[in-house]
């Protein structure tokens, strides 16, 4: 009998309220595992428990939060031989390659991991002013961030938009490749063992097109990345943001593109700091030069 996975929320593993559960093939067909189809009450959930760990992960110091990163890096590098098995297993590419792609998703953790103590001197700013005051923007997480991983690249697509949001202090609800959720699974399980805080990540499988849509119109999400976004819908989940002012990120400015003749699914997008500004908020402040 095959395992059939469970979502991950709130740092537990529960199965989906409405009980239901989705095959999960290779692409040649074989069947792998079975996956929790997430319902809109899951997301509901997912966002109250990533609302419920703001406080005390973007309070968090800059250096703590790279320390729980790169802990993370260091348990994703224990299992990196289970991430390439599930990695060729989801996209039907040999163990070789499969590998390559862990070990490449292994380096951009940790790259987003250093940055979590420098990206204020990039956001920020010591402003000149006229008068006897300092003038400062200090840049702050924005808060719950949805994601729509990429669909086609399992481990590093879901990587790549995942770690630049929480290394800035945002907590995050994803919704991972729904046709390659394994990978992803695994992370949450890593992420489990890790000292990341229950809520700071939530895992969402499923149908992307029926749970984006729930989390775009969202009141408690503060931002989403469309990334992974079913084909044409982008504009109209923007227009269901737009109910409480949601920052939307399209999640195609921050690589150069698709090579001619690549099919949209391939996008993946590339280390930078694009993903690091774009759930920032810049607050600034005056204070009274002292005498």
């Amino acid at each position: 009998m095959r395992k059939t996975y469970k979502l991950f929320i709130g740092g537990a593993f529960p199965r989906s309220e409405s009980g239901r559960s989705y095959p999960v093939a290779t692409p040649g067909g074989q069947l792998l595992a079975y996956a929790a189809r997430a319902s809109r009450k899951d997301a509901r959930d997912a966002v109250r428990a990533a609302r419920g760990a703001v406080a005390r992960w973007s309070g968090a110091t800059a250096y703590n939060r790279g320390q729980v990163l790169y802990r993370v890096a260091e348990v994703m590098e224990g299992r990196a031989a289970q991430f390439a098995a599930d990695v060729a297993a989801a996209e039907g590419i040999t163990i070789q390659n499969a590998a390559a792609q862990a070990e490449a998703a292994i380096d951009r953790w940790v790259w987003y991991a250093g940055w979590t103590d420098k990206v204020a001197a990039v956001a920020g700013a010591a402003n000149p002013v006229a008068g006897p005051y300092f003038n400062f923007s200090v840049p702050e997480p924005t808060g719950v961030v949805a994601i729509l991983a990429p669909p086609a690249s399992s481990l590093l697509g879901v990587v790549s938009v995942l770690a630049p949001v929480i290394a800035t202090g945002n907590t995050a609800v994803v919704v991972t490749s729904g046709e390659r959720p394994l990978p992803a699974i695994t992370l949450g399980e890593v992420l489990a063992t890790s000292d990341v805080p229950a809520g700071v990540v939530n895992l969402l499988t499923g149908d992307p097109a029926e749970l984006a849509p729930v989390l775009a119109a969202h009141q408690d999400v503060d931002a989403i990345d469309l990334t992974g976004a079913p084909p044409g819908s982008a504009a109209d989940l923007e227009a269901l943001a737009a109910g409480n002012l949601k920052r939307v990120f399209r999640g195609r400015d921050d690589a150069p593109g698709l090579a001619p003749g690549s099919p949209e699914q391939d996008w993946l997008p590339g280390p930078g700091t694009a993903r690091l500004l774009a759930f920032l908020d810049i607050k600034t402040v005056w204070h009274p030069a002292g005498i």
